[in-house]
């Protein structure tokens, strides 16, 4: 079964831009052709999990995690938005199924059990904000971190604009995490736009979740070397 390498998130590239590709935004009649469309662009392969409750969507499931797992070595990120009674067994799953990083979300009441059972499973732990929580609610949080996403619209809700405060929140959450001595990657999800990924980037993102700029560009080639180039 084709996995990253055990060390790949320290070694993900510093000096560009990472792109992680939702696959939300994939054609979900044609996800595996989609998959292999952009696995030569992709850094981080974002899955979104959803109950219909922590956030309004209804997202995606572990059988579909454990049928990527066995065509694709590129990381897969499972970003957790699910309410506390079924975080601690979707992060069994998800880790069974062969994810390589899981997000849970810093509002879960049971986020600390959280990490420790994503560690557990010896998968990377990452951490989420909603748009309305302060950054530095996140601070307490960061040695037991491998990523932190701030979203930077509503939660599991497609297409919107970027909230106004994205850019300096990331900033703040760029100051808390390099007061540290060990990579902890900083993610922008959420409104991302060829218009807004030059901003989050100069905010200090190093990686965004890229959905329709990516999987709907004319010429996705020419889309990945624009994002490479801003540095």
């Amino acid at each position: 079964m084709p996995r990253p390498a055990a060390d790949w998130l320290t070694t993900l590239p510093r000096n560009r831009l990472l792109a992680e590709f939702s696959m939300w935004s994939a054609d979900l009649i044609r996800l595996a052709d989609d998959l292999v469309r952009i696995t030569p662009h992709a850094d981080i392969l974002h899955v979104d999990v959803a109950d219909g409750y922590f956030a309004p969507a209804f997202l995606f499931f572990p059988d579909l995690v454990a049928r990527m797992r066995y065509v694709t070595a590129l990381p897969i990120h499972v970003h957790l938005m699910v309410s506390d009674p079924v975080l601690l067994a979707q992060i069994d799953q998800f880790a069974e199924a062969g994810a390589d990083l899981i997000s849970l979300h810093v509002e879960n009441a049971n986020a600390a059990e959280g990490l420790d059972r994503i560690a557990a499973h010896g998968v990377k732990t990452g951490m989420v904000l909603r748009v309305e929580t302060p950054v530095a609610t996140a601070a307490p949080w960061l040695e037991h971190l491998d990523m932190l996403t701030l979203l930077g619209t509503a939660i599991g809700v497609k297409g919107q604009g970027l909230n106004p405060s994205a850019t300096s929140r990331l900033q703040e959450a760029g100051r808390l995490i390099a007061a540290k001595d060990r990579r902890i990657v900083l993610a922008a999800d959420g409104g991302i736009r060829d218009t807004t990924v030059p901003l989050l980037r100069a905010a200090g993102a190093e990686t965004v979740v890229l959905g329709s700029l990516a999987f709907g560009a004319p010429d996705l080639a020419e889309r990945m070397r624009w994002l490479h180039d801003l540095g």
